[in-house]
């Protein structure tokens, strides 16, 4: 008998995001892919956007020292949470990246938890959790 692994709970490590090209810029690209430089729209278009990010990844590096983020995959657990709250503190969530609250993470204990949050990227968290710090998000 096989395993069930419940596909839900896999947090993705992309995220989706849409933009509008003009016609001529468009019929570029797809020349582009045409010719064989690239395999296909989205290959040309991480491509450019990894050139751009190279390209200015020294004022990125000072940036993200003077504004003290935490680069890539930051989970806040339940129990993370409420150790924090059992020694009276409170977190400051800084991220560029991907900042993700668990599900059994409550309301009330991300207010008693989280004083603020930044996230450059993508805060993945319950609609309850995403509304309660509302207030207190950047």
């Amino acid at each position: 008998m096989g395993t069930v692994h419940d596909i839900r709970t896999k947090t993705a490590d992309s995220e989706k995001i849409t933009i509008n090209l003009g016609y001529v810029d468009l019929g570029h690209i797809d020349l582009m892919v045409k010719d064989g430089f690239y395999s296909n729209r989205t290959d040309f278009i991480r491509t450019a956007i990894r050139n751009q990010l190279d390209r200015h990844a020294d004022v990125v590096r000072q940036s993200v020292a003077r504004k003290t983020l935490d680069i890539g995959l930051a989970h806040y657990r339940r129990r993370d949470l409420e150790a924090v709250q059992n020694r009276g503190e409170m977190l400051r969530i800084n991220v560029l990246g991907l900042a993700t609250v668990a599900r059994d993470v409550t309301p009330e204990l991300a207010r008693a938890t989280i004083a603020s949050v930044t996230v450059l990227g993508a805060l993945h968290a319950s609609a309850e959790v995403k509304a309660a710090l509302a207030d207190r998000t950047n």
